[in-house]
């Protein structure tokens, strides 16, 4: 279990369920270096928020890995999506802890420079990219927390689930 202050862990939530459901000021998408949609969550959110969505990443020109981009969330309950690029798996000794790391940053950066209040991320990696999920988990939570030690936005944030085994994994960590 990691060590967290008590008024930081009452900042985080678990929750299992569908992101693009939750209403929260900005949800975070799971992309790709391009921003064009894909599989997994990013497909998701993508056929969420409608055409829009992927008419506004066009625009952007792409996110290199363990950086983010923000957009509108168009027909979804947020206001905001962060598409946040993590890296792919190798071996955990090719920068990917950083790189992650990194991701989860920005996306908070992005929050809080656009005044969102609640944000909800979910298993950045984990799918096809390949991290191990504990290790993922770990990296998502500590950044988290070290991030709300210091800052005040966003007031909450949500781990959002798609699994059993991610959900036990993350209350676990959160103690």
């Amino acid at each position: 279990m990691l060590q967290i202050d008590p008024g930081v862990r009452q900042r985080m939530e678990v929750v299992r369920g569908d992101i693009t459901r939750l209403t929260v000021d900005a949800i975070v998408n799971a992309a790709n270096q391009s921003l064009l949609g894909g599989g997994g969550v990013d497909g998701a959110i993508h056929r969420a928020a409608g055409p829009e969505l992927l008419e506004e990443c066009r625009k952007l020109g792409g996110c290199p890995t363990g950086e983010a981009r923000i957009t509108g969330g168009y027909r979804l309950p947020a206001r905001y999506v962060i598409h946040a690029v993590g890296p792919r798996y190798r071996d955990g000794r090719h920068g990917e802890p950083e790189l992650l790391a990194s991701a989860y940053r920005n996306s908070l950066q992005l929050a809080e420079a656009n005044g969102a209040e609640t944000i909800a991320f979910p298993c950045i990696s984990t799918g096809v990219y390949g991290y191990p999920a504990r290790d993922a988990a770990e990296i998502a939570i500590g950044t988290a927390a070290e991030w709300l030690r210091e800052h005040e936005l966003p007031r909450k944030v949500v781990f959002c689930v798609f699994g059993e085994r991610d959900e036990a994994i993350y209350r676990e960590l959160l103690g």
